[in-house]
């Protein structure tokens, strides 16, 4: 059968999209069927020996008070993280697009924390933040404020985890609402300067409606990177992980936990599946309540 040109691209480009079809199907589709199927049974080594328990696991979700903890603390990273991250990326974006000179400098400076390990960097802000000898503390002694315990407070603690992780993602929201405002044509600023709109005008109702599209993608990348919140939390306060007090645990943290310090992973496989389905649940959410047609 001859085929022809049109027909032959079509094939190999089907051809092309199967391999990362077959990678993404394998490495993140059956994993998560993986730990729907774990969630229903006791774990053991031996398969054999592994004993089949329903929705135990899920009934158990309902009782664990440290599970709630860490449901809450999480929510609690997100709701402070997110906004944080986004309108400190937006204010400093307006700012750096309208520097004379020495915009890609600071954008540079910005990025930096961002492509560096998140591991380094809650090592650095962990000695930054120590109580006895960190830099942070003996800034705040030159104004007269008394040493702060910070990751060794219950009530400071969280706060504190999340100023870090803004203060790393920052880079990113500026490079992609900086992005953003380079695309939004000229034409529209000058025909609005004409009808004698200024500043916040300006701002209101070209600006931000058009910045629609980064909003939205800044917004749910974020939340699934906060509910995800692992690596900062295990490093800045290493030897108290998840403390003081759990005020720190967080639901990826707590699934790390049960399964591989507790060796109790069918019931760590039924959090992350509420994880999953948070994690989805909030997602759709944020599209339809996000997204939206812009008209000028």
């Amino acid at each position: 059968m001859r085929l022809t040109l049109a027909q032959r691209e079509a094939l190999w480009a089907l051809v092309f999209l199967a391999v990362p079809l077959a990678f993404f199907l394998y490495f993140r589709i059956l994993p998560a069927f993986q730990a729907l199927w774990l969630s229903l049974y006791e774990w053991h080594a031996d398969p054999s020996q592994r004993r089949f328990v329903g929705l135990e696991h899920y009934a158990r979700l309902l009782e664990d008070p440290l599970l709630r903890r860490a449901l809450w603390n999480t929510l609690l990273y997100t709701l402070l993280g997110v906004p944080g991250q986004i309108a400190l990326g937006l204010i400093i974006a307006l700012l750096l697009q309208r520097a004379p000179f020495g915009r890609d400098l600071f954008r540079a400076i910005y990025f930096a924390p961002y492509v560096t390990p998140a591991v380094a960097v809650a090592w650095v802000w962990s000695w930054m933040l120590s109580p006895h000898f960190g830099l942070v503390n003996e800034l705040l002694a030159l104004l007269g404020i008394p040493p702060q315990p910070f990751l060794q407070s219950p009530s400071q603690a969280l706060p504190t985890v999340t100023w870090v992780v803004v203060w790393q993602n920052l880079g990113f929201q500026v490079v992609l609402f900086l992005a953003g405002l380079e695309s939004i044509p000229r034409q529209y600023y000058e025909a609005a300067r004409i009808d004698g709109a200024e500043g916040w005008r300006l701002f209101r109702h070209i600006t931000w409606p058009l910045l629609n599209p980064v909003l939205v993608f800044s917004v749910v990348i974020g939340t699934i990177g906060y509910l995800q919140l692992f690596t900062q939390v295990v490093n800045l306060n290493f030897t108290d992980q998840g403390g003081p007090l759990n005020s720190t645990l967080t639901l990826a943290l707590y699934i790390y936990q049960l399964a591989f310090l507790r060796f109790q992973l069918g019931y760590a496989a039924a959090v992350t599946v509420l994880l999953f389905a948070l994690i989805l649940l909030i997602t759709l959410v944020q599209l339809r309540l996000l997204t939206r047609r812009v008209e000028l």
